[in-house]
């Protein structure tokens, strides 16, 4: 009898002293610290990091435990339910809910995270145009074209400047395709863009966008009306690099020199039936175009991309076409999007050699005859531009 009284006694006593310790820890527990402001915290990773954790506490909180009247919780519910939807399907290509992601990193970085003018260059240098990077320059031109013509602004660019011309870069003896950053710097001088905070703030959250859900380097490109992109296709994979680098320095070193381009510098964009490599925008690391090569492909559960199944063909929800391929099946993570825009192409358009007018003349008569034609071409010179049954769309 006695046994079971000091045992009872002991027990709570225990649980005395484990309330005690609870209440205690939470009157000692600090409220969360404000961000603090120094330079670093205005870098573009820490506002990424910020950004995560904010929209996987609204993803995740539990709204029933914080008391909150019917029409409140409902409103709530809706609220994280479509958040939810959003950074899903923002990852598959669909523009709405793209700009719905955004408008909320817009309103995170305004509202809580604390920039304005007097700190956003931290994170990219607006007002220092020497300071700014080939890709800020470009993002900042293709933001402003895109507010006069919206998916059309890649066209518009390229058009205005010529920059789908062949032309002959320092050290080749072939004239190739390419928009290099030396162009991107001039035309940035020429354009002289003067951009408000709220300008500059959507170009910020572009880049924190495109690093977080979408799409790195490509992410607005793959938007625009274009023929298709394209990316890790060239350039040397970085298991060959790390290779060299054991086996022959010297020959990394002439590599060094001669600025051979890896397989995550690769991006490409087919434009008006050319292949145009864009030289001043790379993914950074193989570990970016990885992740843009996994998520790239997913709309509608195609099935896992693995060592053993190295290559997917899938559609985006825009109804592009996309196909991925990774190591073993091939030496470097890539993918290949095309966007299929017939509603632009014409034959006048695509044949541009003289005497076309007989040639055009001819298919037309060809197909009227209900002649069998075979089609051939190099990649990317607009073969299957009736791939969706348009066939005589042009005829």
């Amino acid at each position: 009898m006695i046994t079971n009284i000091i045992l009872s006694v002991v027990v709570i006593l225990i649980a005395i002293y484990v309330v005690y310790r609870n209440i205690k820890k939470k009157k000692e527990a600090e409220v969360e610290k404000q961000i603090e402001v120094d330079d670093k915290t205005y870098t573009i990773e820490m506002m990424i990091e910020f950004v995560k954790k904010r929209l996987d506490e609204i993803t995740k909180i539990n709204l029933y435990d914080i008391g909150l009247s019917e029409e409140e919780l409902k409103r709530r519910k809706n609220k994280k339910y479509e958040l939810k939807k959003a950074l899903k399907g923002c990852t598959y290509g669909d523009v709405n809910d793209k700009k719905y992601v955004k408008e909320i990193i817009y309103d995170l970085l305004l509202q809580e995270y604390g920039v304005d003018e007097t700190n956003i260059s931290k994170a990219i240098p607006f007002d220092i145009p020497s300071l700014l990077t080939p890709q800020d320059k470009f993002d900042i031109l293709l933001f402003l074209y895109k507010k006069s013509f919206a998916y059309e602004a890649m066209t518009e660019f390229i058009k205005k400047y010529n920059l789908a011309a062949l032309k002959y870069l320092e050290g080749e003896t072939k004239p190739s395709y390419v928009i290099t950053s030396q162009e991107i710097s001039t035309i940035f001088e020429q354009e002289n863009p003067v951009l408000e905070f709220s300008d500059k703030l959507e170009v910020l959250v572009q880049r924190i966008y495109q690093k977080y859900k979408g799409y790195s380097s490509i992410d607005e490109i793959r938007d625009m009306n274009i023929d298709g992109v394209s990316g890790g296709v060239s350039g040397l994979p970085e298991s060959f690099i790390s290779q060299v680098a054991q086996t022959d320095g010297d020959y990394l070193n002439q590599i060094s020199e001669h600025k051979v381009p890896r397989a995550c510098d690769s991006i490409w964009i087919f434009f008006q039936g050319k292949s145009i490599r864009l030289e001043f925008l790379s993914f950074g690391t193989e570990a970016e175009l990885k992740r843009v090569c996994q998520n790239i492909y997913k709309y509608n559960n195609p099935g896992q991309l693995s060592d053993t199944n190295g290559y997917k063909i899938n559609e985006m929800k825009d109804g592009s076409r996309v196909v991925v391929v990774r190591p073993s099946m091939s030496e470097t993570w890539a993918f290949f999007v095309r966007k299929f825009d017939v509603k632009r192409a014409t034959l006048e358009q695509i044949v541009l050699f003289p005497g076309k007018e007989d040639t055009i003349a001819l298919l037309k008569y060809l197909v009227k005859g209900a002649r069998i034609l075979s089609l051939t071409g190099e990649q990317g010179c607009r073969k299957n531009n009736n791939a969706y049954g348009n066939d005589r769309k042009y005829i």
